[in-house]
């Protein structure tokens, strides 16, 4: 009996070890800093506005997060995003900002964030504006 109650420790230890890890993964892929953010996102904001409505040569970025691509009403959209199957979050986000033509080929995007670090420090910035 002491060795299935010592298994069942064992067991239940290296699960929650293994639940902190990957907690601690997703928080610290998800942080960033937002005013950091802002000041990177000021190269992005020659296209894009943060205020909802105001559509420049990109659409409007605010509640981008959490918004179907090609969403943003009004704006026109390339082909190639308005028909991606895809909902801003983090991870898409992430992989547009590194590498817009390799995400969603035929974008009109043209500039990427080669930072890891800057991309975080954009997302949580755009993870901030309301619509």
């Amino acid at each position: 009996m002491r060795l299935f109650d010592s298994n069942r420790h064992t067991l239940m230890a290296q699960s929650f070890i293994l639940a902190v890890l990957l907690l601690t993964a997703t928080r610290t892929f998800a942080a960033g800093d937002a005013g950091a953010g802002e000041k990177v996102f000021s190269r992005c904001a020659a296209c894009h506005a943060t205020e909802a409505g105001a559509n420049k040569i990109g659409p409007s970025l605010a509640g981008v997060v959490g918004r179907k691509a090609g969403g943003v009403p009004g704006f026109k959209y390339s082909p190639a995003l308005a028909s991606a199957n895809i909902t801003w979050d983090e991870t898409s986000l992430d992989k547009f900002l590194q590498n817009p033509t390799g995400l969603v080929h035929g974008t009109q995007m043209f500039t990427n964030v080669p930072s890891a670090d800057d991309r975080q420090n954009v997302i949580a910035y755009l993870e901030s504006l309301v619509r």
